[in-house]
């Protein structure tokens, strides 16, 4: 198994010619389709040398997206690792955070901000009485909190 750092350096799935939504029997025809088109033993003999080592250099990048692709687990975590590539690239989180951008839990008496993964990042009364800065209100802005992306999403 790979490392999921050194996943994402290739996209498996344009190796495939499919889409990351695509089920694992379409993976698993694009597959079989590839490796016949690109397998060495396939390949014409009056073709150029130069040819034969691109379609075996293909033949083996469609091998290795497979290997990844037609197994559970490996694609999970590429896939999920895809996803963690995906979110840094959209840029940081804004620095700050004011109590006013939060909505008020009135059952737990808590502020919340929903998360991109679909969480919701949670602040109690208490903890936002810690981080007033001379205020005497909750409803002010309370200056900079724990960023979103360094607290816990539940």
């Amino acid at each position: 198994m790979m490392a999921a750092e050194q996943m994402p350096e290739k996209d498996w799935y344009s190796i495939l010619g499919a889409d990351p939504s695509a089920s694992m029997s379409d993976l698993k025809e694009k597959y079989q389709k590839l490796i016949l088109m690109y397998h060495p033993d396939k390949q014409s003999t009056d073709v150029s040398a130069g040819t034969v080592e691109e379609c075996v250099q293909k033949f083996i990048e469609i091998d290795q997206a497979w290997k990844i692709l037609g197994n559970e687990e490996t694609k999970r975590e590429y896939d999920l690792q895809r996803c963690e590539d995906d979110l840094r690239n959209i840029g940081p989180v804004d620095a700050q955070v004011y109590l006013e951008e939060m909505s008020w839990n009135e059952d737990d008496h808590s502020f919340y901000l929903s998360c991109r993964c679909g969480g919701k990042y949670s602040v109690s009364k208490d903890e936002a009485e810690e981080h007033k800065q001379g205020s005497h209100s909750l409803s002010n802005i309370l200056g900079p909190i724990p960023r979103p992306d360094l607290l816990e999403c539940s």
